[in-house]
């Protein structure tokens, strides 16, 4: 009989530790919400013999509201600045670097409940001379 209590207690601890856990408390083994990072349209910016350009300026303007995002390439000739804050509407992506621009792309999004995608997910762009 004390053998099959001790074995009940021990068993009884072992469901109030697993019922701990069941709470709404933060936890370093729950997933982290996907939802909470926006995603970032990826854009390449390019002189037009083809080298990746730092420090160009990447400006993407929702073309219904009109608010802009600016963003900077890094030593790769990219930047990851634009994100889907600027979504559902299309927007209009164009770099410039000094006294050169580049043509701008239209860039659309797919959204669902928890984000929106850039449609295409990478757009690179051409400097003019």
């Amino acid at each position: 009989m004390g053998k099959q209590l001790r074995t009940y207690g021990w068993l009884g601890l072992l469901a109030s530790v697993l019922l701990t856990g069941c709470d709404d408390a933060p936890s370093a083994n729950r997933h982290e919400d996907t939802c909470a990072e926006p995603l970032s349209l990826r854009v390449e910016v390019m002189s037009s013999d083809g080298a990746y350009i730092q420090g160009a300026s990447v400006t993407a303007t929702n073309l219904e509201s009109n608010v802009s995002i600016t963003g900077v390439t890094d030593d790769r000739g990219v930047t990851t600045a634009i994100n889907e804050t600027l979504a559902p509407s299309p927007i209009r992506v164009m770099a410039t670097a000094g006294s050169h621009v580049t043509p701008a792309e239209r860039v659309e999004w797919t959204c669902d409940a928890c984000h929106c995608t850039p449609v295409p997910a990478t757009v690179t762009l051409q400097l003019k001379d």
